[in-house]
């Protein structure tokens, strides 16, 4: 490991000024001493904004992460505004626009009950966002690092194109966001003893993309080792949205976004994406593709005799169970398909036009005849006789609650059963209250996209955890239910609460499953009827994801 002492890292801007934190802990890690402060209003201490790796810069600036900096001086673990390059937005409560937006983001942020006691378990959450925005601190775990002694990590990764361009050569052999996540969990292995945390007992877990991370991540011999539970919300290593089909296609894409106009051989095209600016390189817009797809998401890697993160397609890992199987806690929500209802409107007419378009990207037809055959079948399945409109518009969420995260979770929890994993424990959340709103053209509530994870940590940029205070009595103790529930499995592998029936790990059919609502309740097989569907579908027609093919043309890659 390399010295690199910058004062930037010591004194940076800060969004509360030391003076305010009037307790504070040092602690030793394997890169120079680091003070964390009492938090104002929980019973923690918390430490963030600390390196764990360097992001690699110029030409190489899509590698994998490079060590940690070394500092001499204590650094003062306060900056919360550090993200990784992205789209700048303010939606769905995702604020950008007032941090601090930087090539080297590899920061992690620490939250350590105030206890004497050590080796306590230890959770890393990692943050959805499609791949492409985000951030470790986008919801904050303070109340569940208080309330169930658990030591919290948060961290931030590489996004889009800067994370996820997958070339297969040198420069660009692709994965470098999810490697930064294993970068987090071997800085984890070797430096959270230093907070009281167990080294040995860490579960990794994340919503949406960052549950499809946990996921993969499960399945990654890069990442052997470095957890032993794990609990995905909203996203499967299955998902259409998981690994990249085809990473040139995708690459030649995305490139025509960022208004590339030329030669489309792998070695232009790096050298495209090698000398462009990171505002350039983030500026493509695929937040709304009909396919269900991000473009710049993991993929399957070429090898070129370096670390691979995937050597493999998932469906290939799972089916040889060549993976350690862990004890997971494994779910979603009754509608997560509400995350399109903000384009219902401009989709309808398109859906009903041609609906093949929305089609996801990992199945592939012989003729485009057979594909519209098939996405008529599907459309008949989801709509009947009739056509995508307001009045179907419950159709229209349970497609893409389907498409995008039910049934390509209830897949690999087939496969994960087939391949031995008895330690699965299976959920649905659908908690409403008077707060959530109705489906639009409805007066029907649903859980949206991640609400389970809304429920187990803070909330949505939360400052304070007081905040809670103006939410419903029923959601609170919904909170406190899942915190429970979530707590003890991170400390157990099991999720047991006195507030829930006893929990089975559930069987190759599905079942059984909690129903996660107002008064939770086991159940019986879940989405059967739907997903069994889908599995026909894939059954026949599935694309399995391939690495990128060698470059056509040679050139000296010293």
């Amino acid at each position: 490991m390399w010295l690199y002492v910058v004062a930037c890292y010591l004194f940076a801007v800060v969004s509360y000024t030391v003076s305010e934190q009037t307790e504070s802990r040092v602690v030793r890690i394997d890169s120079g001493p680091v003070r964390g402060y009492k938090d104002p209003n929980e019973d923690i201490f918390v430490y963030y904004g600390i390196p764990y790796a360097k992001a690699p810069s110029g030409p190489d600036r899509f590698k994998a992460p490079l060590p940690s900096p070394i500092w001499l001086e204590t650094l003062e673990a306060v900056d919360t505004k550090i993200i990784c390059p992205q789209m700048p937005v303010s939606i769905f409560g995702l604020d950008t626009t007032t941090k601090v937006m930087q090539e080297d983001c590899l920061i992690a942020n620490v939250f350590v009950p105030n206890t004497d006691e050590n080796n306590l378990p230890v959770v890393v959450y990692i943050h959805g966002g499609g791949f492409i925005i985000g951030y470790g601190n986008f919801m904050m775990p303070k109340k569940l690092a208080t309330t169930k002694k658990i030591i919290v990590v948060t961290f931030n990764y590489r996004l889009a194109a800067h994370g996820f361009l997958c070339l297969g050569t040198k420069e660009v052999p692709g994965n470098a966001g999810i490697k930064d996540q294993v970068a987090l969990l071997r800085w984890v292995k070797k430096n959270i003893a230093s907070f009281g945390g167990n080294s040995d007992d860490v579960t990794i877990s994340g919503n949406s993309a960052g549950s499809t991370s946990v996921d993969l991540l499960m399945i990654s011999k890069m990442a052997k080792g470095l957890f032993s539970k794990v609990i995905p919300e909203s996203g499967a290593n299955l998902s259409p949205f998981s690994v990249q089909v085809d990473p040139i296609r995708y690459a030649k894409e995305y490139a025509k976004l960022l208004q590339y106009d030329g030669d489309m051989d792998i070695y232009n095209l790096q050298d495209f994406y090698t000398t462009i600016s990171y505002e350039l390189l983030q500026s493509g817009n695929v937040t709304h593709r009909t396919d269900s797809d991000f473009l710049m998401t993991p993929c399957v890697e070429r090898d070129i005799g370096e670390e691979r993160f995937l050597e493999d397609s998932p469906v290939n890992i799972l089916k040889r169970g060549d993976f350690d199987k862990l004890p997971m806690l494994y779910g979603y929500t009754n509608m997560e398909g509400l995350m399109r209802i903000d384009i219902f409107d401009s989709w309808k007419n398109k859906m009903n036009t041609k609906f093949s378009d929305f089609l996801p990207p990992d199945l592939q037809f012989k003729s485009e005849k057979e594909k519209e055959a098939v996405a008529e079948k599907i459309k008949m399945f989801y709509f009947g006789d009739r056509d995508v409109s307001d009045e179907t518009v419950l159709d229209y969420v349970n497609y893409f609650t389907d498409v995008l995260f039910a049934c390509p979770t209830l897949r690999s929890i087939s496969l994960q059963i087939r391949a031995g994993n008895n330690q699965i424990y299976l959920y649905e959340y659908s908690y409403v209250d008077d707060s959530t709103p109705v489906v639009p053209y409805t007066n029907v509530r649903g859980a949206s996209h991640i609400a389970q994870t809304m429920s187990v940590l803070d909330g949505v940029n939360l400052v304070s955890s007081k905040d809670e205070r103006n939410i419903s009595d029923d959601f609170r103790t919904m909170k406190y239910i899942m915190r429970d529930l979530w707590g003890n499995f991170i400390a157990t592998g099991k999720p047991e609460s006195s507030q829930v029936p006893a929990w089975p790990p559930v069987g190759e059919h599905w079942s059984p499953h909690m129903a996660l609502k107002k008064n939770p309740e086991l159940l019986g097989a879940l989405s059967k009827e739907r997903c069994l569907f889908w599995n026909r579908i894939f059954d026949k027609y599935y694309r399995a994801p391939l690495p990128p093919p060698p470059p056509s043309t040679r050139r000296n890659e010293l």
